[in-house]
C-alpha cells in the first residue's frame, strides 16, 4: 500500500502494490499552503512513511493533545468551552520525512514539526486549504485509512 496526498485536488489516494487506486478521500491540508519549515504552519512536501499509528481501539471524536487522549470526546459543547484548539480527533498517523536536508533533520524535520494526518470536526469543510500543517480528515475516512495501512507504509505528498 501507498498513499498519495494531492495538495492542488485536496485528495488523498490510497493506492495498491501495482499503484491501483484502492480508496480516495478528500482532505484539508494547510491554509498556509506547502512548505518544510517548522514554524510555518504549511504542510510539507516530498516522500515520507508513517511513523506511528496513534489512537487504536479509540472511540470516534475522541480528543488527543500531544498524541494523548485526553479522555473528552469532541462535541460542539465542548467546541464552545475550547473555541481556540485545533481538533486532533479519532485516530493519528505521524508522518517522518525520508529526504535528509528536505523535510528530515534540522529546520524541516516532518516529525519533529508534528505532522500528522487526523481526524477532525465534521463541522470542518474537505476539500479546502484550512489545518495549520496537518492533513485532516473526516473521522470515518481516517478510521477506514488507519485499518488499511501500518507503520511504514510510504506517503508521498504532492503539490
Amino acid at each position: 500500500m501507498k498513499v498519495n496526498i494531492y495538495i492542488s485536488s485536496q485528495q488523498l489516494d490510497l493506492t495498491d502494490e501495482h499503484e491501483k487506486i484502492v480508496r480516495q478521500y478528500p482532505i484539508s491540508s494547510a491554509k498556509n499552503g506547502t512548505g518544510q519549515k517548522n514554524g510555518s504552519f504549511c504542510t510539507p512536501l516530498g516522500k515520507h512513511i508513517i511513523r506511528a499509528k496513534i489512537g487504536i481501539d479509540q472511540p470516534v471524536n475522541t480528543v488527543f493533545i500531544k498524541r494523548r487522549p485526553t479522555g473528552e470526546i469532541y462535541s460542539t459543547e465542548l467546541a464552545a468551552q475550547f473555541p481556540q484548539r485545533d481538533w486532533i480527533l479519532t485516530r493519528i498517523l505521524w508522518l517522518s520525512g525520508c529526504e535528509p536536508g528536505f523535510n528530515r533533520f534540522g529546520s524541516v524535520d516532518t516529525m519533529r514539526r508534528y505532522i500528522y494526518i487526523h481526524g477532525t470536526p465534521d463541522s470542518v469543510e474537505m476539500g479546502k486549504p484550512g489545518s495549520i500543517g496537518c492533513i485532516r480528515m473526516r473521522n470515518n475516512d481516517l478510521m477506514d485509512l488507519f485499518d488499511q495501512v501500518s507503520a511504514g507504509t510510504p506517503v508521498e505528498l504532492i503539490a
